[in-house]
């Protein structure tokens, strides 16, 4: 057990983290342009955060968050997502006494006891962003195209925009009314999960895999059907924001999303396989009550959430960026050695990755390592070269070799990293935009 990961969680390796650190990149980059600043909140709060946020009727709530009672006899949960954390802090920071709107984004792990299958963890990862202070359609386009850009961005094919909306408190709780009488119809054919919603939340029923609920349900009748004058309004004015935007969707009337705290617009977005098969890889949604239902004044608010660990099996290999070169410092003898470690440092204080053998052998032996070590230069130098003041640079992809000086050899490699760079976005495209 000592030497064994608990189960649903997983090491992220170096040789994997690539693609980690060019999915950050391409994110922080991308809300930077659309407007957003990174909120950082604690994995742990209290646990009627999240029963009052997202439903005590939730599957989250009741099968799967980690809670539990601290030494002190409080009621922690680890987070099982990130809107509640982020609108606490909104509140109990009062940032919406010094700005008319707030635009975050966060990147984290999350906690939920689910079932461990690929891209589905019980520590897993999210990366989202939050639109606090307003109420127009506008803001809801803004952030559904940014969502759709970022899929843009990572290259990513196979995926559609689904949007729905699921009114406000007053519509919808006509609609929940018709819903029920429906279900309770329906009831024998609903599975025991859906049999009890009936009674506590109907709309989730909406939501079942099961096939027989599904096909129970198939002729409910629809949230948009109930959607009041000014609902109906502001889910016209997305469509046609979208629309401007060139911006496709498919209208998705049974997607109700399982959080409570959503209201109006709501959407999803669905990776669909060669087969037809869909899986939600990103979602979010208007929850306008939800500042106030935790303790704030009435605000606005939209967001969404991609699981992280879903969307890196969707990159495709081009989507990793490639590294900036390394160079590795191969010195044979103890004057060479010392040299060695100034270059070193010298290289990383200019931001370039550079690493040497504390431990050298001889030359052949440093050599097989550098190789090992992916790097693109080898600095080869020992006493010959010393008393030159000159060493060898060899280019590890096509072997070729020149003697540079002893004090050029930083801004030679630099020239080299830089012209590296430029060959690597004019090959690959930009890295960003």
């Amino acid at each position: 057990m000592l030497t064994q990961a608990i189960k649903g969680v997983k090491d992220v390796l170096p040789e994997d983290s690539v693609k980690w650190r060019h999915l950050e990149g391409v994110v922080r980059k991308l809300f930077s342009d659309y407007g957003f600043s990174e909120i950082r909140t604690p994995i742990i709060e209290h646990t009627i955060l999240f029963a009052r946020s997202i439903g005590a009727t939730s599957d989250i709530v009741e099968k799967e968050m980690y809670a539990f009672k601290d030494q002190g006899g409080d009621e922690i949960t680890l987070r099982p997502e990130g809107t509640a954390g982020v609108v606490r802090a909104y509140v109990e920071h009062k940032l919406f006494a010094s700005r008319s709107v707030t635009k975050v984004y966060y990147m984290g792990p999350m906690f939920r006891r689910e079932r461990p299958q690929a891209g589905r963890l019980r520590q897993f990862h999210q990366i989202g962003v939050e639109a606090l202070g307003v109420s127009e359609p506008g803001i809801d386009v803004d952030i559904l195209a940014a969502l759709v850009e970022l899929f843009s961005r990572l290259k990513v094919q196979g995926v559609e925009l689904h949007i729905n909306s699921l009114g406000c408190r007053d519509c919808r709780a006509a609609y929940k009314i018709a819903l029920k009488n429906f279900l309770t119809g329906k009831i024998d054919s609903l599975c025991p999960d859906c049999q009890r919603r009936v009674e506590t939340n109907p709309l989730r029923a909406l939501d079942c895999k099961s096939e027989h609920c599904e096909a129970a349900t198939a002729d409910a009748p629809m949230m948009l059907e109930y959607l009041d004058s000014d609902c109906r309004a502001h889910f016209e004015s997305v469509k046609q924001g979208l629309d401007d935007l060139g911006i496709r969707y498919v209208i998705n009337p049974r997607m109700v999303r399982g959080l409570d705290y959503y209201t109006r617009t709501t959407f999803e977005m669905i990776a669909v396989d060669k087969k037809g098969a869909q899986n939600a890889v990103a979602a979010g949604g208007r929850y306008d009550s939800l500042v106030e239902e935790i303790g704030g004044p009435p605000t606005p608010g939209i967001g969404f959430a991609i699981g992280v660990e879903r969307l890196l099996l969707m990159l495709p290999e081009a989507g990793d960026s490639a590294p900036l070169p390394k160079v590795y410092i191969a010195a044979i003898g103890g004057e060479a050695a010392r040299f060695g470690q100034k270059l070193a440092d010298a290289l990383r204080k200019c931001g370039i990755s550079a690493e040497r053998d504390y431990s050298p052998g001889g030359l052949r032996n440093q050599m097989k390592k550098a190789d090992r070590s992916g790097a693109a230069y080898t600095v080869i130098i020992g006493e010959d070269e010393m008393t030159k003041g000159a060493a060898i640079l060899r280019d590890m992809k096509t072997r070729e070799q020149s003697e540079v000086k002893l004090d050029e050899m930083v801004e030679e490699i630099k020239k080299r990293v830089a012209a590296f760079s430029t060959d690597a976005n004019n090959e690959h495209g930009t890295r960003f935009l």
